[in-house]
């Protein structure tokens, strides 16, 4: 499909949002990145940070492989995550429980909807610690994104508000990383230079309405200098392969950073594959603000494309028997959570330009 037909699909998907409706939880005293989504912060005692702040590699190596996986049963058990389903409001209440319970970390449930269906965007803001002796802070916010929902709508005959669709690698891996993310990045705020913003997008399996809709109810200027989208990381028999997906020229120089951070800390995601995507041929939820926001965007999959020596195919996603047991890579899941938290903690804590 053309670029033209795709900014215009991506364009009309929004009107249905329902603005105004914000339900905050906070254990942080800092602002978040927009006024349309500053929550009321509760005060709350912060740790003393260290003399200097630890090595982004020790830092990496506290993403636990046992919480991700506790994390992704968790979200599997309740059968289905589609927003037509009960039990999408039981991982919506998880994700809330889970992320407020993290000192330092200020959560909202942001509602819009799609068709008259609600669908929850869940926003976990991490703010650079005030006072912390940090060189100072910079203007605008990252985002590391993923969505939580789920379909099997390629199993025939599937009913999505009665049958099962468990989303295991599409997408209870991205999301199990960055429930992981809001646990250590709360202990890292005196080191950051700009908020990171953890995005829990409704709706993706709807042609991503959660992201748009979010997209589209920021007041100017938006206030984000990068995303990051982490989706379906945990399959593949063959090698540990990543798609890593930029949106238009404009991202060229993140995508730079992500293949850095991969040297650099030796992460070992190989092969590495470069995709430029300049229309929806994409179906992730960074294509929003890259196509339509024009903010350096890129997305992680394990892959979209067709089927090469360096990846079988994923046949279950979108089915019934996405379940944990089909996770066969459990090593390229910990690599992605790696790369992902990597390449923001070098812009956060740096605040390169992009």
């Amino acid at each position: 499909m053309r670029v033209l037909a795709a900014l215009l699909l991506v364009l009309c998907v929004a009107c249905d949002a329902v603005p105004g409706r914000v339900a905050t939880f906070s254990s942080s005293p800092t602002a978040t990145p927009s006024e349309q989504s500053t929550p009321t912060a509760t005060a709350r005692a912060t740790p003393t940070p260290s003399a200097s702040p630890q090595p982004i590699a020790d830092v990496l190596a506290q993403i636990d492989p046992a919480k991700l996986d506790d994390h992704l049963r968790a979200l599997t058990s309740f059968i289905s995550r589609h927003p037509l389903h009960p039990g999408h409001a039981k991982a919506v209440a998880y994700l809330m429980e889970q992320l407020t319970a993290i000192p330092g970390v200020v959560v909202q449930d942001i509602p819009t909807s799609y068709n008259g269906v609600r669908l929850d965007n869940i926003l976990a803001t991490i703010n650079p610690l005030a006072g912390s002796g940090s060189d100072g802070f910079l203007g605008g916010a990252g985002m590391i994104c993923t969505h939580f929902d789920s379909t099997a709508n390629r199993t025939p005959g599937w009913r999505p508000a009665l049958d099962p669709a468990p989303g295991a690698d599409d997408n209870a891996t991205g999301t199990a990383a960055l429930l992981e993310y809001a646990r250590i990045l709360a202990a890292e705020r005196a080191w950051l230079r700009m908020p990171i913003v953890l995005a829990f997008f409704d709706g993706e399996e709807y042609f991503f309405k959660g992201s748009l809709a979010y997209l589209q109810s920021l007041p100017p200027p938006n206030p984000y200098r990068w995303v990051i989208n982490l989706d379906m990381v945990g399959f593949n028999p063959l090698a540990d392969r990543l798609d890593l997906v930029y949106y238009t020229p404009n991202s060229a120089s993140l995508r730079d950073r992500v293949r850095e951070a991969n040297q650099r800390y030796a992460i070992g995601i190989a092969p590495l594959v470069e995709q430029l995507a300049t229309s929806d041929a994409f179906i992730l939820d960074a294509a929003p603000f890259g196509l339509v926001g024009g903010i350096p965007s890129i997305a992680l999959v394990q892959r979209y494309g067709e089927i090469d020596s360096t990846f079988p195919g994923n046949f279950t996603f979108h089915t019934v028997n996405d379940t944990p047991d089909k996770i066969t890579n459990k090593r390229l899941w910990l690599k992605a959570a790696k790369l992902t938290l990597a390449t923001a903690l070098d812009l956060a804590r740096g605040g390169v330009q992009l």
